[in-house]
């Protein structure tokens, strides 16, 4: 006689949970691409232009990655 678990859960995805997945790498993307973006920006700046803004060469990669509210 064959036996049949019936103990574990099944994995699977609902619709919402693959639209999170989805929507959160997207965000996860376009927040690294954002940085990514500032930083160079910022890096092409001599230091006068970065002393003008407020900002050094150090600052530069805290900006580029800091969270928005």
């Amino acid at each position: 006689m064959a036996a049949f678990d019936t103990t574990r859960p099944v994995a699977v995805l609902s619709a919402g949970r693959i639209a999170n997945f989805v929507a959160n790498t997207f965000g996860t993307v376009a927040a690294w691409n954002d940085a990514r973006t500032t930083r160079n920006s910022l890096s092409k700046l001599t230091s006068r232009e970065l002393e003008d803004i407020g900002l050094t060469y150090a600052c530069i990669d805290m900006i580029a990655t800091r969270k928005t509210r």
